[in-house]
């Protein structure tokens, strides 16, 4: 049977994720609030955070940046897009 999350992001209910994505408090967070779609819109933002800023995603400064706009995504205003950033044209 399929858990289901109340999501804060798609403000719908929708299928929960399998088990925490993060390490810590905000993956419980995540994991209890969060559903696999928004989960899944998360990944292309970060995709995108990571290209467009040239972030190396071991290095702790850059660690920390995506920690703070993922908590934003899914918990606070938003995360941030680049100024200046142009998705791809399909």
């Amino acid at each position: 049977m399929t858990r289901t999350v109340q999501c804060v992001h798609l403000g719908t209910e929708a299928e929960g994720l399998p088990r925490p994505p993060y390490p810590g408090e905000l993956g419980q967070r995540i994991f209890e609030n969060v559903s696999r779609l928004a989960w899944q819109q998360w990944l292309s933002h970060q995709t995108m955070l990571i290209n467009e800023y040239r972030l190396v995603p071991i290095e702790p400064a850059a660690r920390k940046f995506l920690e703070e706009q993922m908590e934003a995504f899914f918990f606070g205003e938003g995360a941030r897009t680049p100024e200046g950033y142009q998705p791809p044209s399909e």
